[in-house]
């Protein structure tokens, strides 16, 4: 019977500002499609800038002893205005695939949710598309349940062409001069 490999060691902490572009294309080498997406949000800078600005206690990430980021969690905190509780979302977390398998993943969620439980969260939310079964069985194996089907659709626009104005058509309305000073009645 072969010897099980040793699990290689990851160091989670919270990202400083120099891991803000390591975080960026790890997660775009994972989360960017080609296809058009269907999430309401997409993998952007703008949501590692924001996360980490808003939320600094809950954007970790999973550092290798060589100091290479190899997996990341962003997460956020919120309250109902009806309710008592305080509710945890996991946003993003991913992993380098090379360390897939290691446990980083498992290590990032329980800081993210140890963190969340010490802010007063008693509830922490995942969202994953239902196409993505990795996503799913991990988040099954830390203890997530109660899947609940949400729809989520997209639509592609085209830019309309701008119709050309007649040549001498005149622009109608007020002057700006006048369009300060009184209103018009509205029509009929």
């Amino acid at each position: 019977m072969a010897a099980k490999a040793k699990k290689r060691e990851v160091k989670i902490r919270e990202m400083r500002v120099d891991d803000i572009s390591e975080v960026y294309r790890l997660g775009y080498r994972l989360f960017h499609s080609l296809e058009p997406t269907t999430l309401y949000r997409t993998w952007d800078a703008y949501e590692v800038t924001t996360n980490f600005n808003q939320d600094p206690r809950l954007s970790l990430v999973a550092e290798a002893p060589s100091s290479r980021i190899v997996g990341f969690a962003l997460g956020t905190t919120y309250e109902k205005e009806s309710g008592s509780w305080k509710y945890g979302h996991l946003l993003w977390i991913g992993v380098s695939p090379k360390w897939q398998g290691d446990h980083v993943g498992a290590q990032l969620c329980h800081e993210m949710e140890r963190r969340m439980h010490e802010d007063g969260v008693r509830m922490v939310f995942m969202d994953a598309a239902r196409s993505n079964a990795g996503a799913l069985k991990f988040f099954k194996r830390m203890g997530y349940g109660k899947p609940e089907s949400e729809v989520w659709m997209s639509k592609i626009i085209q830019a309309q062409p701008q119709k050309k104005k007649a040549a001498g058509q005149k622009k109608m309305g007020l002057s700006k001069r006048l369009r300060g000073r009184r209103r018009l009645p509205a029509r009929p």
